[in-house]
């Protein structure tokens, strides 16, 4: 058994190296002949090792967990996650020598409980995503580990401020671009934790970019920010892996955010679908939210004849999702029929022209 002091070193600098070996993710600039003036563009975050836009939080929980103190050799890391995070955690576990546990809903997909397992994690599932909390928090207990929670500390554990966060990131690679500095950002929200960083880092930064956060059906986010409740709960769980709440969560700052829209989950998932004819591979459901807002956005721009460029997320692959969003039996049972969905993405983007 090393000091706890040599510990923490070396796992800081495991941390850094895995860091330094992992290039930026790729900003795809999406071609549409339909936009007139107006650029679209997707931030891929499943380039990331771990494969979505959670390997950058997962980096900053366990770091911040360390530097707290509240993270040891041996200590048993617990997660409340509905999938990606937990696979990007149980990653960075496996890097430091450390057990880990995702608490998750059943409903979770099992691609992502396969990854999960793969990197050594071990998954508890629970029947509801309202009970991952408490469920978090008693195992952590239970176990005298570490519950990372996520959705309070996701806000805090980034810093917005710079050093290489995806808000930084995404500007300085559109630096080179026609339009520099995009007219809008648009992102969904899980934790709340990549909407703050990305609205801070630009009043920070005193830029004149917005930022549009979209928010999936059985969602309180969306109602949270224009009644200002905190108190909101919903029974039902978002369809839309990843994204989307049934309580208000710590780390999502409604002040940060300039334009909320909710998204329906039928459109999401009609978007992937189209996008995947668009880049020939596919993408995850909460990629389809993100990309239906900034298309909307894209039409209410050439309505009003400006111009400028809208940034948007790729989140994750689809390849995690071909037993629900790309099923068709999930997607008739789940979703119902995205035909009329479809039509409405067709007459959005025709419309355009």
């Amino acid at each position: 058994m090393m000091s706890s002091t040599q510990w923490t070193r070396e796992a800081i600098g495991k941390i850094d190296a895995d860091f330094q070996r992992t290039a930026d993710t790729h900003l795809v600039k999406l071609d549409l002949p339909q936009l007139t003036g107006i650029q679209l563009y997707l931030k891929d975050e499943s380039t990331h090792p771990t494969g979505s836009l959670k390997h950058r939080l997962a980096r900053s929980l366990f770091l911040y967990g360390i530097c707290n103190g509240w993270i040891n050799q041996g200590t048993t890391v617990i997660e409340s996650s509905s999938g990606s995070t937990a696979v990007s955690e149980a990653y960075f576990a496996r890097l430091l020598g450390l057990p880990f546990i995702a608490v998750m809903p059943r409903s979770t997909s099992a691609q992502k409980i396969r990854q999960i397992e793969f990197y050594g994690g071990q998954c508890h599932l629970v029947n509801s995503s309202s009970e991952i909390y408490a469920e978090s928090q008693r195992l952590a207990t239970a176990l005298d580990g570490h519950y990372m929670d996520q959705f309070t500390y996701a806000e805090r554990a980034t810093d917005w401020r710079g050093n290489n966060n995806i808000a930084e990131s995404i500007f300085r690679q559109m630096s080179a671009e026609p339009w520099a500095i995009p007219s809008w950002i648009v992102m969904s929200a899980g934790t709340g934790g990549t909407s703050a960083t990305i609205g801070r880092y630009i009043r920070y930064q005193k830029l004149d970019s917005k930022l549009c956060v979209v928010d999936p059906d059985h969602s309180v986010f969306h109602d949270f920010y224009h009644s200002g409740d905190e108190n909101l709960v919903i029974s039902k769980s978002s369809r839309i892996e990843g994204i989307g709440r049934p309580r208000v969560e710590p780390s999502f700052v409604p002040g940060v955010i300039d334009d909320m829209r909710r998204i329906p989950d039928g459109a999401a998932i009609a978007t992937v679908h189209w996008l995947e004819q668009i880049l020939g591979r596919k993408a995850g459901p909460s990629t389809g939210t993100n990309l239906f807002g900034a298309l909307q956005i894209a039409h209410e721009m050439q309505q009003k004849g400006e111009q400028g460029a809208i940034v948007t997320l790729l989140c994750d692959s689809g390849d995690r999702y071909l037993d629900t969003c790309y099923n068709p039996n999930w997607v008739k049972a789940e979703i119902g029929d995205i035909a009329l969905w479809q039509e409405k993405l067709n007459d959005l983007i025709n419309a355009m022209k």
